[in-house]
């Protein structure tokens, strides 16, 4: 979207310069208000649209919750901003490398991220479709992750998730369908999605999550489509945290 908005930009830019060329031939009153009223809502635009366009490239960006993932945290529908400089700003054309970081990413941050290639349908990557997530961080580089009948444990240490909800009483037992070594190269190259969710959604692991990347579940924990199946995020999708909700007003209020 920001990419957009600076393109808009810029064609507006070149708009005004245009403009600008050829007022000398606005000679009558009324052609020369007709022209200094237009002119000056081109370069109000194409004002507005590149500094938009920086803000949301670097600072803020407006998200909207697509799915209920992350019920009751936030409601399918709920408008929120996301603080995008707080793990630093992305340097463009560096592969994700960020620079400025103000904070690492941590356990129980709600982060926006965009969405890995494993979780993408095949139709959705042959028609180069981008989408963004949103979810909790349970474990960062070097965490040992296990869920044993539904519950949380991270190092070995259970977990107080207030947070979470759970919306099916049933509780899915594990099938050992690989050593542990082969469990752990299958889930980091997000295998899993292939796998009946069934078989992993309640009892998963254990895993240790790689350096440099994340776990990430949403909080409606039997309905999220999570790292449980497409694997361990990178840090390089990363894009920022989730700051303040502003839809519905109701429910403003900052997150």
């Amino acid at each position: 979207m920001e990419i957009k908005l600076f393109i808009a930009g810029c064609i507006l830019f070149v708009v005004a310069m245009f403009m600008l060329s050829i007022k000398k031939f606005f000679k009558s009153p009324v052609s020369q208000s007709l022209f200094k009223n237009v002119y000056s809502w081109v370069d109000t635009l194409w004002t507005a649209l590149i500094i938009a366009s920086i803000l949301m490239f670097f600072f803020i960006q407006a998200f909207k919750i697509p799915s209920g993932s992350m019920k009751d945290t936030f409601l399918e529908g709920d408008h929120l901003f996301v603080n995008k400089f707080i793990y630093g700003f992305h340097i463009p054309l560096s592969d994700g490398k960020r620079a400025f970081s103000l904070r690492k990413v941590s356990r129980g941050d709600i982060v926006v991220f965009k969405c890995p290639p494993e979780a993408l349908t095949i139709a959705e990557k042959q028609a180069g479709v981008k989408k963004d997530f949103i979810k909790r961080c349970v474990a960062v580089g070097g965490d040992k992750v296990e869920i044993k009948d539904k519950k949380l444990y991270v190092n070995d240490l259970p977990q107080d998730e207030e947070y979470v909800k759970y919306e099916d009483a049933s509780v899915f037992q594990s099938f050992n369908l690989f050593n542990e070594a082969e469990s752990q190269q299958s889930w980091e190259s997000g295998k899993f999605v292939s796998v009946p969710a069934t078989f992993i959604r309640d009892n998963f692991g254990p895993v240790t999550v790689p350096q440099g990347h994340y776990m990430m579940l949403g909080d409606n924990r039997d309905f999220s489509f999570d790292s449980r199946f497409w694997g361990p995020l990178p840090d390089k999708y990363v894009k920022g945290r989730a700051l303040f909700m502003y839809w519905p007003i109701k429910r403003i209020r900052i997150i």
